[in-house]
């Protein structure tokens, strides 16, 4: 197994399909992605950087995309969810539309790209 699917199958069988939606969504998106961890948080890696992880909290989890940036970016499609600069809030009986993840995803692409031309 690898880092995500040990992280996913470690926590509680209520929470697995949630939490490993958003990696499939980042798996879709982004195939060459390379399994690692960024900040202790388990996540998609492109060009040595964290792209996307989920970090679990007292009462949701929280997508993390290494960017308070990307979040912004991402605009109207994570408008209205629960969101601090670095974080985007879940929870499975309440999970990230998949065009949100989607839209963060490529915004920090952006800026991966863009940092790796500069």
């Amino acid at each position: 197994m690898g880092l995500i699917e040990d992280f996913v199958a470690g926590l509680p069988e209520s929470d697995r399909a949630a939490v490993a939606h958003v990696y499939e969504v980042g798996r879709r998106v982004v195939p060459d992605a390379e399994e690692g961890v960024g900040y202790g948080v388990v996540c998609w890696r492109v060009r040595g950087k964290g792209l996307l992880g989920v970090k679990p909290a007292a009462r949701h989890y929280a997508l993390v995309p290494f960017s308070g940036d990307a979040i912004a970016a991402a605009g109207d499609a994570v408008a209205g969810l629960p969101a601090t600069k670095g974080t985007i809030r879940f929870t499975p009986d309440a999970p990230l539309p998949d065009a949100a993840i989607e839209a963060v995803i490529r915004a920090r692409l952006a800026e991966i790209d863009g940092s790796a031309a500069g």
